[in-house]
């Protein structure tokens, strides 16, 4: 199956060809390639799907956000998901003219696309709260099932210092100034903090990944929709290209600062300050990418937690639930997250893409589980594009000249792919145009 898509060769003949399981494969990153293989059909997939993955994506990044600055700690916070006005019209750092890295070309509020689903929805316009109760709306659900995964893999990962910080007595101290600052004035709840103090810091910490995850997707929805703008425009070639655009944009926001600050009336407390250092790259993106495309937790329904069942690896580490490894179709569940973030992308596909699902998909009812596959390839592509830009980070170029540093850049991407030997993989099948 592996050998049905190849179409690329290794560019250097100094070394011998890899006797790796998934030898094309890592022949085709040897060549500046993605994982999944170049095809006109693969590339407008994975375009068309980051498209409709950037509008849901607009309304994630501004409402964890507003969740971690201004919801903060309220006790029953029934309307989180609600944005108000201000959040709506918060400027993405990464698009409009006055950018401070301008990634995407079109508006710096948020997406014309996602304003008229959340007037309208697809039943009719109607009052937030009736389209919030009839399930007509962006599911939020999914983005903090996202960002639990990061807080629950977060210190078991090895990368950055973020979730190390979290147990230091100066967080434990800002949070304090945060929490009684919330709370000025409300007895009742300044004496349950007192009585129960670690519950209380406890969910400062879950706030903390919030604005994390928020501060993360902020820079991948201008990045997808200026990939789908690009595409538009004829400017993509293949696969390749749509790789090596993230790869240059994860090396260009790299160290965009991730903190965490809480807005109490006009003050601002910093629980997690910008001058701690903690940056995009090592501090959202490797653990999302860790935590997400390759950990998170078997879904409720699909995998027994009965430890004597043994359905649920004893070590976080040993995790593979990811949509690398997602079987989609039985995951393909009301109320299980993916599913949720498929519903989502439905309402945002552009034309191209609804009719490639016309054409391939088993009737209505089919099209999620194909927007899953559809999602499960382009996340290999961005998986790709992470491994090269650690490669071109931590290693060497790819046509180096020096067998001895090519043969550390093959060890490095057989190491990589040694994670999906596993019989869950989805490696082999997005090789094929069959798996759909």
């Amino acid at each position: 199956m592996l050998n049905e898509m190849t179409q690329t060769t290794i560019k250097s003949t100094k070394l011998p060809p890899s006797e790796h399981q998934y030898a094309e494969v890592i022949h085709r990153l040897e060549a500046g390639g993605s994982m999944l293989p170049d095809t006109p059909e693969n590339l407008m997939q994975i375009i068309g799907i980051y498209k409709a993955y950037a509008v849901p994506m607009d309304f994630y990044w501004r409402d964890l956000l507003y969740i971690a600055e201004r919801v903060f700690l309220e006790p029953l916070p029934f309307f989180k998901y609600f944005l108000p006005q201000s959040y709506l019209d918060l400027p993405n750092h990464y698009a409009g003219d006055d950018a401070d890295l301008k990634i995407w070309r079109g508006r710096a509020s948020a997406h014309p696309e996602l304003l008229e689903f959340m007037n309208k929805g697809e039943t009719r316009k109607m009052p937030k709260l009736l389209h919030h109760l009839w399930h007509d709306r962006i599911n939020m659900e999914f983005a903090e099932a996202c960002m639990r995964a990061m807080l629950w893999h977060g210190r078991d990962m090895g990368m950055g210092k973020f979730d190390a910080y979290l147990d230091t007595e100066e967080y434990r101290a800002n949070a304090d100034k945060a929490i009684k600052a919330y709370f000025k004035g409300n007895l009742v709840m300044l004496g349950l903090y007192k009585l129960f103090p670690d519950m209380f810091v406890e969910q400062v910490k879950q706030l903390s990944y919030y604005s994390n995850l928020g501060l993360f997707w902020e820079v991948m929805a201008p990045v997808f929709f200026e990939m789908s703008d690009i595409y538009d425009e004829g400017g993509f070639k293949g696969v390749p290209d749509a790789m090596d655009f993230l790869v240059n944009g994860i090396f260009a926001i790299a160290g965009r600062p991730i903190y965490h600050h809480v807005y109490i009336g006009d003050e601002c407390l910093e629980i997690i300050p910008k001058s701690k250092g903690f940056t995009w790259l090592y501090e959202a993106a490797l653990p999302y990418v860790e935590a997400v495309f390759y950990r998170t937790a078997p879904f409720r329904g699909t995998k027994s937690y009965n430890a004597q069942a043994q359905q649920v690896p004893s070590d976080q580490k040993d995790f593979h639930y990811g949509i690398l490894y997602a079987d989609v179709f039985p995951v393909g569940t009301a109320g299980i997250p993916p599913t949720l973030l498929m519903d989502d992308m439905y309402h945002f596909l552009p034309d191209y893409l609804q009719e490639y699902y016309q054409q391939h998909c088993r009737g209505e009812d089919d099209i999620l589980i194909q927007l899953g596959i559809t999602f499960q390839r382009s996340m290999y592509n961005v998986t790709s594009a992470v491994i090269q830009a650690l490669r071109q980070a931590l290693l060497y170029p790819l046509d180096d000249s020096n067998p001895e540093h090519l043969q550390k850049n093959r060890a490095f991407f057989e190491a990589q792919l040694d994670r999906f030997l596993r019989p869950e993989a989805r490696l082999p099948n997005i090789q094929s145009s069959d798996y759909r």
